[in-house]
């Protein structure tokens, strides 16, 4: 799945905050999640638990990892879940 859109749509932050994805900010990435569409998969976490450890506030930190291995694991995700925008790209 691509990380960047929806429904061939590229994301934006107001269309994100929209549909209810929350943003947790990196230096280079920001990583959008919505609860509420989680199917608990768990690609993330064995993606990389350095970024997301749920027993952790905040419980996604983007800074962890590269920008494009965070694009990479929220590409895994299977629900759509988790969404990115790249700093460069806004």
């Amino acid at each position: 799945m691509d990380g960047s859109k929806i429904f061939e749509l590229d994301v934006t932050p107001e269309l994100l905050s929209e549909r209810g994805y929350k943003k947790y900010s990196g230096k280079d990435i920001d990583i959008y999640y919505n609860k509420d569409i989680c199917q608990h998969a768990g690609m993330c976490v064995r993606g990389s638990s350095e970024v997301y450890e749920v027993g952790r506030r905040p419980w996604i930190i983007a800074d962890n990892e590269s920008a494009t291995r965070n694009i990479e694991i929220v590409n895994d995700c299977p629900s759509g879940a988790l969404k990115y925008i790249r700093k460069s790209e806004v």
